[in-house]
């Protein structure tokens, strides 16, 4: 097993979830707030469930987004 690939290929894969996870919460939060659902001043809770099938991995995590 080589350590440095690991690290480097599941740093490139977290990166790829970290743009567009944030890409995609901008753009439904910009058009809820267009759309009148939200006012633009919110906290949203927000939950995040990474799975690795193969290995058996299942990681959660619950957070805030504040838009103010």
């Amino acid at each position: 097993m080589d350590e440095a690939a690991i690290d480097i290929e599941t740093r490139k894969f977290l990166k790829e979830i970290g743009v567009t996870s944030q890409q995609q919460i901008e753009r439904a939060v910009r058009e809820a707030v267009k759309s009148g659902n939200l006012k633009g001043n919110e906290t949203l809770r927000a939950h995040m469930t990474l799975t690795v099938d193969r290995i058996n991995l299942r990681h959660e995590i619950d957070g805030e987004i504040k838009i103010t």
